[in-house]
């Protein structure tokens, strides 16, 4: 009699065990129903190699370049003496550090996001280079090489403004810019000189302009399209270009002295 009891409460006993994980198993069910996974980011749009064009050229400068002031980096003595300011950059009627880009065209396109990290180096109290181009979301490094602390601000409009200090020798600070954004400033607190711009889009298809005033971006689809010309001074010009299959069109561009 007693072992017919101690089964059946031994049954009982599963009954309840067996409730319990059924009611644990509906609950884990119904939440992650009421919180579905993030959807997967939209895979790039194709583009088929066998017609891509590219598009070229030079941007001039109309007239007597400014001359370049000098900057007195005497405040810090690691930062060696003098420098020259940025702000125009112009040499036999070559204008460099002009960002180029595809501004309108590419309609609903996606592009994967570079894995490769682009850089900024900060050496001789001067950001090298002095306009960068990135896609929103790519990883930047900030590195420095001068024997002083640095303090890296970025003040952006559309994106998340920041500001953190960086001594000598230590490692390189990643960030990235969610948002587009044309001509970002980037100063440093410690010495005041010290000014970038980073230009922030959604496709890869930018450049800057060297010393020469050059510029060359590959490998867009057959399409018509926006180029814009933007210098941090002199403000932004549009030109518009079509480009057919496997096209290589030159589109100069000149901006005048104010």
């Amino acid at each position: 009699m007693m072992n017919k009891k101690l089964s059946i409460a031994m049954l009982g006993l599963l009954g309840m065990c067996f409730c319990l994980l059924a009611g644990c198993s509906k609950k884990e069910s119904a939440t992650s129903e009421a919180q579905p996974a993030a959807a997967p980011a939209a895979p790039a749009t194709p583009i088929d190699p066998n017609t891509v064009a590219s598009v070229s050229g030079t941007v001039k400068f109309d007239g007597a370049a400014p001359k370049q002031a000098k900057i007195d980096m005497s405040q810090d003595p690691a930062c060696k003496g003098t420098n020259m300011a940025e702000t125009i950059v112009a040499e036999n009627g070559d204008l460099a550090n002009v960002f180029v880009y595809v501004k309108d065209g590419l309609g609903d396109r996606t592009f994967d996001v570079p894995t490769q990290a682009v850089t900024i180096d900060q050496q001789g109290c001067k950001y090298h280079p002095h306009v960068l181009g990135v896609m929103a979301g790519q990883t930047i490094e900030i590195k420095n090489d001068d024997p002083t602390t640095h303090n890296i601000h970025p003040t952006p409009q559309s994106n998340r403004e920041w500001n953190e200090s960086q001594p000598p020798q230590t490692a390189a600070i990643e960030k990235n810019f969610a948002r587009e954004e044309i001509m970002l400033p980037v100063k440093c607190n410690q010495h005041p000189w010290m000014r970038m711009y980073i230009n922030v889009v959604k496709n890869p298809f930018y450049a800057v302009t060297g010393a020469d005033g050059k510029y060359e971006i590959k490998g867009l689809p057959p399409g018509d399209y926006t180029l814009a010309f933007v210098q941090e001074k002199l403000g932004e010009q549009d030109q518009k270009v079509t480009l057919a299959a496997k096209d290589s069109k030159t589109v100069d561009q000149t901006f005048k002295a104010e």
